[in-house]
């Protein structure tokens, strides 16, 4: 008697599967959006695009991939066939009234990536540029707390949503729309469709064309990623990570992300590398030296080293970001002189 199947071995064989006209698979791809076992294999697959025969190829390359399962499972294939974001364009397509977009990454969570992005647009906007930050985190927003906005966003009377600003920079977030301890639940087709009402009904040049709009990304290579590379042309990603190897392993598969999707990776930006203690002495708490390691591995550029600083926490927790409070800061210094070196890059 066979094994039990489970997803890993389902999903390692849809991974082979190339998407209709492209060398990428159909899991990297982001069109696998769920695997159900039983008495038979379920595989739900969401597509967008014009043409009738892609469904029925990607039905077909499924069900021969599948056949090599043991026992030889009956499979069902259902394709959700969704209308392109614009039809007839081709590719990414611009964010009306936004001149440049920075993606702020990571692999994995809790690396600082939603501190370092609020301290990184408040530090651009405070050097005179029209910024806005976009909180793509939709099950774990937090940007509403760390630039302390509680008013809901409004709307003009065309429907699109007018940004809260806040210290200069014009905001949306999820944090925004739900109640303090209300979750985001969410399945994949309406991840996509949110992330796109954040990034194309929100009015982000009200009072002025943004020259920069940063989206902070929920960790990981998932949905909303693939998404956003898929269909806004972005300037760049900065990429986010502690110094420690079981974080740079996650960071690695970010930028791998990236680069398969043809965006320029603008560096690693290494966080929480260590800790300078009142009396001076200083603590590797999670190492050193991993990023600009892996920058330089990677070859690409290597943005700066962030210490474990309570203050950034404090900051945060009080919606101000710490470029605003303290200039002195050697963290301070750090993340301006990243935030000057973003604005040089792509302005």
């Amino acid at each position: 008697m066979p094994a039990p199947i489970d997803e890993q071995q389902v999903k390692a064989l849809l991974s082979k599967v190339p998407y209709p006209g492209f060398s990428r698979d159909i899991v990297s791809f982001g069109v696998v959006r769920g695997v159900t076992l039983g008495d038979e294999i379920s595989v739900q697959l969401v597509i967008a695009t014009n043409d009738t025969g892609v469904a029925a190829e990607l039905r077909s390359r499924v069900v021969e991939a599948l056949a090599q399962l043991p026992g030889k499972p009956l499979v069902k294939v259902l394709v959700d066939v969704q209308a392109p974001v614009q039809s007839g364009a081709q590719g990414p397509v611009s964010i009306p009234g936004v001149r440049h977009v920075i993606a702020v990454a990571s692999g994995k969570g809790g690396v600082g990536k939603s501190t370092v992005s609020a301290n990184l647009a408040a530090a651009l906007a405070a050097k005179g540029l029209k910024v806005g930050l976009c909180d793509c985190d939709l099950y774990g927003p937090s940007m509403a707390l760390m630039f302390g906005a509680t008013e809901r966003p409004m709307a003009d009377e065309e429907g699109r949503i007018l940004p809260v600003e806040r210290h200069g920079v014009k905001l949306m977030s999820m944090g925004l729309l739900l109640e303090e301890d209300s979750p985001a639940v969410l399945r994949g087709p309406m991840v996509t469709r949110y992330t796109q009402q954040f990034l194309r009904n929100v009015l982000w040049n009200d009072g002025g064309d943004l020259d920069i709009l940063i989206l902070d990304l929920p960790p990981g290579t998932g949905d909303i990623q693939l998404t956003i590379v898929q269909t806004v042309p972005l300037a760049g990603a900065v990429i986010v990570t502690t110094p420690q190897e079981v974080a740079l392993i996650d960071a690695r598969k970010a930028v791998s992300m990236f680069e398969k999707t043809n965006v320029p990776i603008l560096g690693i930006l290494e966080n929480m590398s260590g800790f300078v203690a009142p009396d001076g002495s200083r603590h590797e708490i999670f190492g050193s030296g991993g990023g600009e390691r892996e920058a330089a591995r990677l070859g690409v550029p290597f943005l700066g080293a962030l210490p474990l600083d309570p203050a950034l926490r404090i900051a945060a927790d009080a919606g101000m970001p710490l470029v605003l409070t303290n200039q002195d800061s050697p963290t301070v210094v750090v993340i301006r002189e990243v935030a000057a070196n973003l604005a040089s890059l792509v302005c």
